[in-house]
């Protein structure tokens, strides 16, 4: 597979990624809410990029009743916690040879030399 086949278009929304990253830190899942708050999202924006994931396979969401109340929990799968950890490591070499293509920085002299104060 090719570095930008890893580079996989469902993650590279920064939504989805702070959704990821923040799922990847939760073992046990995050609630709706958790996720809300934690992605700084609106119920609308987080329910649209949940269902794309979990269309993709990345999430699952569990819906129950807690204290007569409605839950819903999202949780990471194997298969999405192993193509994001594939989409980093691509991500992390396409940033890396961006790097090394940069020019070396060159000492620049200051334009404005200090100078003694005036009498």
């Amino acid at each position: 597979m090719s570095q930008n086949e890893l580079i996989e278009r469902i993650f590279h929304e920064p939504s989805r990624m702070a959704i990821m990253s923040a799922l990847c830190a939760a073992d046990d899942g995050l609630t709706f809410t958790e996720l809300k708050d934690s992605c700084a999202l609106t119920d609308g924006n987080l329910s649209r990029h949940l269902k794309a994931l979990e269309e993709f396979g990345a999430v699952r969401t569990e819906k129950a009743f807690v204290a007569l109340k409605p839950r819903t929990t999202v949780r990471l799968t194997q298969v999405g916690l192993a193509r994001f950890r594939e989409y980093l490591d691509a991500l992390e070499d396409v940033l890396e040879k961006a790097r090394q293509a940069l020019p070396t920085p060159r000492k620049t002299t200051a334009l404005f030399a200090a100078r003694p104060a005036r009498a």
